[in-house]
């Protein structure tokens, strides 16, 4: 019973965290293509709140249940590949996330708050906008390399 509550955890932060960061880059892309800097300042708000309450804590539960599943089940979390090499990829992805994502979304937060009224959006922002999703796209390609991985235990 408890490598089940576990596993779902982990799935269910899985779940979350795919979700989000799949949902948010949709609904910005076409936010920011509006032009109008109040529909644009709004996104950006919500990028910073749902990062909060979904990346995040779907982070945690997935770092938390995934650990407590494997402990559980006895699991030697460098003897498989496919185990290793899933670890390897949620880190890369953390990193780039971590690194560049996160500095690019609280400068964009900052510029944000500045033209959400209705004022003018800067081109520092639009290039911190096409550097986010370029970025984010990257940094998902590794989680989702993760998922298949954790999925499909192919070695």
């Amino acid at each position: 019973m408890a490598y089940d509550i576990a596993k779902f955890l982990h799935i269910t932060g899985i779940v979350m965290l795919m979700g989000n960061i799949t949902a948010t880059a949709f609904w910005k892309v076409f936010a920011d293509r509006t032009r109008d800097p109040r529909i644009i300042g709004f996104a950006q708000r919500l990028v910073t709140l749902t990062d909060w309450s979904l990346t995040f804590w779907g982070i945690i539960l997935t770092i938390g249940g995934g650990y407590g599943a494997a402990w559980i089940a006895g699991l030697d979390l460098f003897g498989s590949a496919w185990l290793l090499w899933s670890q390897m990829m949620f880190v890369i992805a953390g990193m780039i996330w971590l690194i560049i994502l996160v500095p690019i979304q609280i400068r964009q937060a900052r510029v944000a708050k500045g033209f959400a009224q209705g004022g003018e959006i800067p081109d520092s922002y639009r290039r911190d906008s096409l550097n986010w999703i370029i970025w984010g796209l990257i940094g998902t390609v590794p989680l989702v390399a993760a998922v298949w991985l954790m999925v499909a235990k192919p070695y």
